[in-house]
């Protein structure tokens, strides 16, 4: 391995603060509260930076890289359309619910505002949700240990196969995060993202920087791509003119409401995050304080993705200064996007069409060791790191959090004392961690893990956005209808996965595991439309049993219900820090992006 002493040394010194924040974290938390949401004390500010650090993860530092490859700057989307819009709704609207009932996740909101069996479904679904994000974080994690020949030579000493480094780096990954979560709870994980945050920017900038020179610019990008990867919305008059594969109305609707409000307003690995806040304003600022920031991340994100696939479609020698890692493995004449090989034969995949399929999740990975140096090169693989280690955190975090409160709580031991619940909560997160090393060996069946997350949110986020919004805003919505609502949701998902394909793909994993009734042009446009069915057949069904059954008493929804609770009223100081008009400057900022990668 060519890392040099000073990247082992910073990825040491990173390593040792991971732990250290664990440590301290763990001497102020004593009790339930402080484990699972850090006593309500945190700023507004770290909260914020922890809101997009918690999204901030593995499958987006590498998973957008790899869409930014595949489908172009339109990834984008997932900011401009599918992230923003939504942050500033769940600030404004939503946490006033949220913060205001004392819940303590959002599956409790949903016992307070409809019944048990709801809370309990949605418990279920979102701790399976949690362990897939989580064990996609750990595969994208061990897949990077291994294209960096991290363990190469160790393995090579003790006579050990080499395809046994996989396994190796998910088992000592996974027990890093256990450490210091198991520590520190929710206030070891919130600071940790706050650091990690700072980390992520700091090793992508130049990463970005030094790409765009090699390849001369956004102009050159523009001169190699051409405008389907380059802009955001060519080509979406039709799904086959542009490459995602979905026209405007798929997109605006799958991603811009369904997966998009589904994600950011009612999964509470993210809700969890504003809930630690100190205050009702500083809960509702939170998110916007993050959208603020996260308007402008597919430029450090999504980028390299772009500049790895211009590079790999017309190959160019790496920088003479260049050695260790990234002279041995960035050869002149291949590109920075390898095809995806077969882990029992080591040959490469092919799709359906007999062609072989390019590793996408390797686009960002590989440009940084193309153009990091001894010392930039340490502080670029700690940013990645650090990216995983923030989306596992932030999913076992959430899943020991739903597990000991949604789950242990409600149905196995109701009556306990807190330092029980807290040592279950400790428990929960070692058999979280466990699960999430099944669920990463799933991910290495996709060559794009951001296609399997958003496939996952299709199933989970998509039914439970259309029971929060009917919950939140229609006081006629009962128990019942919620309950029916969200398993006729889930099965919506699962009957239109079952019935579709992407094209080139086989039928199995990726859909058409019942038979093959429509094919489409990509797995993010199979995605968005399992998004969309998903949400309309639990939205309608929520309403047509919610008639159909008794009205729930409006005396125990004050609170719980938009037009049954008291307004906020105006916020202390000064009028452009209050919600309504931090919003209003976010949403006109995303509007400005949109219009100029138009």
């Amino acid at each position: 391995m060519g890392l040099g002493t000073i990247d082992w040394a910073i990825l040491a010194l990173y390593l040792l603060f991971v732990l250290g924040i664990g440590w301290v974290s763990a001497r102020r938390t004593k009790s339930g509260t402080e484990f699972f949401l850090a006593g309500r004390s945190i700023p507004a500010w770290v909260c914020g930076l922890a809101f997009i650090s918690a999204n901030l993860g593995a499958q987006e530092v590498i998973g957008m890289g790899a869409s930014g490859a595949k489908y172009g700057i339109a990834t984008a989307h997932f900011y401009w359309i599918g992230a923003i819009p939504a942050m500033v709704f769940v600030g404004v609207f939503m946490m006033p619910f949220y913060y205001g009932s004392k819940a303590r996740s959002a599956p409790e909101y949903l016992r307070m505002r409809f019944d048990e069996k709801t809370r309990g479904f949605n418990a279920f679904t979102f701790a399976v949700m949690t362990v897939f994000s989580s064990g996609i974080s750990m595969y994208a994690m061990a897949k990077l240990i291994q294209t960096l020949h991290v363990f190469d030579q160790p393995f090579q000493h003790l006579g050990l196969p080499q395809n046994w480094i996989f396994h190796a780096a998910i088992a000592v990954s996974a027990l890093v995060v256990l450490v210091y979560i198991y520590m520190g709870g929710l206030r070891g994980a919130i600071y940790n993202e706050v650091l990690q945050f700072f980390l992520i920017v700091a090793g992508f900038a130049p990463l970005v920087w030094l790409g765009l020179r090699q390849v001369g610019g956004w102009q050159g990008l523009q001169a190699t791509l051409g405008p389907s990867y380059t802009h955001v919305w060519a080509g979406m008059a039709h799904p086959a003119t542009n490459r995602l594969g979905v026209d405007a109305f798929g997109l605006v609707m799958g991603l811009g409401f369904v997966l998009s409000f589904g994600y950011w307003c009612t999964d509470f690995l993210i809700v969890q995050r504003a809930m630690a806040a100190d205050s009702m304003l500083s809960a509702r600022r939170t998110p916007l304080i993050a959208a603020a920031i996260k308007m402008f991340f597919p430029f450090l994100v999504i980028l390299p993705g772009l500049i790895a696939f211009a590079l790999t479609s017309n190959p160019m020698k790496p920088p003479p200064a260049l050695h260790g890692v990234a002279a041995a493995h960035a050869p002149a004449e291949q590109g920075i996007i390898p095809f995806k090989l077969d882990s029992a034969t080591g040959k490469p995949m092919l799709d359906a069409k007999g062609q072989p399929v390019l590793d996408y999740d390797l686009a960002t990975p590989n440009l940084l060791l193309r153009y990091f140096p001894t010392g930039m090169l340490g502080l670029g693989l700690t940013a990645l790191l650090a990216s995983f280690m923030s989306g596992m955190a932030g999913n076992v975090t959430a899943f020991n959090t739903v597990w000991t409160y949604d789950i242990y709580q409600a149905y196995i031991r109701r009556q306990a004392s807190d330092a029980h619940y807290l040592q279950v909560g400790r428990l929960a997160t070692a058999g979280g961690i466990a699960l999430s090393i099944a669920a990463a060996y799933l991910a290495s069946r996709f060559n794009n893990i951001m296609d399997l997350i958003q496939l996952v949110f299709a199933f989970v986020n998509a039914p439970v956005f259309a029971t929060f919004l009917l919950g939140m805003f229609w006081k006629r919505a009962t128990g019942h209808g919620a309950f029916v609502g969200l398993v006729c949701g889930t099965l919506a998902a699962a009957l239109h996965h079952g019935l579709t394909l992407p094209d080139g793909s086989l039928a199995g994993v990726k859909g058409g595991w019942i038979m093959v009734q429509h094919i489409y042009p990509s797995e993010m446009a199979q995605n968005f439309w399992t998004a969309i069915w998903s949400w309309s057949a639990c939205f309608v069904v929520t309403i047509a049993v919610s008639l159909a059954t008794r009205a729930p008493d409006p005396a125990r929804l004050a609170g719980l219900v938009y037009p049954l609770t008291p307004k906020v009223g105006a916020e202390a100081g000064r009028w452009w820090f209050s919600p309504l008009f931090l919003g209003a400057v976010v949403l006109t900022g995303a509007l400005l992006l949109n219009i100029i990668f138009r």
